[in-house]
C-alpha cells in the first residue's frame, strides 16, 4: 500500500508544512487547485490544475481517494466523501475529520448556511494561528505513521 496525499490547495494555509512532512516520510503529494500553484521541483510532489467548474477540484480527489490516501482540506463535504471512500482526512487546523464527527460538522455547515441565507449575520471560523499550524503538522505526522502500519 503507497500512501498518497491529495491537497484541496486553492486556500490552503499548510502546503508547506505538507511538503515537509511528506518529504521526510517518502509520501507523494498532489496539489489540486483550480489555478496554478507554485510547488517545490522534487519528484514526490505534482500539481493536477483543474478547471473553473464548481467543485471540479473535490471532484477530482473524491474520485481518487481511497484507504491509501490522506486528504487535506477544509471542505466539509469533501471530506464526508472522502471518508466513505475509506480515506483520512485531516483538516489544515490540524483537526481530523472521522466518521464519528462528520455528521455533527455537515448539520453546523447546513445550519450556518440557513442563518446566513436569512440574513443573520454570523461570523466565519477563528483566524488561522500559530498553534493550528503546529497541531497541523503533529496530526499529519501521526496520521501517517498510523497509515503506514
Amino acid at each position: 500500500m503507497s500512501l498518497h496525499i491529495y491537497v484541496d490547495a486553492d486556500a490552503c494555509p499548510v502546503k508547506d508544512e505538507i511538503y515537509r512532512v511528506a518529504l521526510r516520510r517518502s509520501v507523494a503529494v498532489t496539489i489540486v487547485s483550480n489555478s496554478p500553484i507554485r510547488i517545490p521541483a522534487h519528484p514526490l510532489l505534482s500539481r493536477i490544475v483543474v478547471g473553473d467548474r464548481f467543485d471540479e477540484a473535490d471532484d477530482w480527489i473524491a474520485e481518487r481517494a481511497d484507504r491509501a490516501s490522506v486528504v487535506i482540506t477544509n471542505d466539509i463535504l469533501l471530506a464526508d466523501r472522502c471518508l466513505k471512500a475509506g480515506a483520512s482526512v485531516l483538516a489544515p487546523n490540524g483537526k481530523p475529520f472521522t466518521t464519528a464527527s462528520i455528521g455533527n460538522a455537515i448539520a453546523v455547515r447546513a445550519i450556518m448556511a440557513d442563518l446566513r441565507a436569512g440574513g443573520d449575520v454570523v461570523g466565519g471560523p477563528a483566524p488561522f494561528a500559530k498553534a493550528d499550524r503546529s497541531r497541523f503538522l503533529s496530526a499529519l505526522d501521526e496520521m501517517l505513521v498510523r497509515l503506514a502500519r
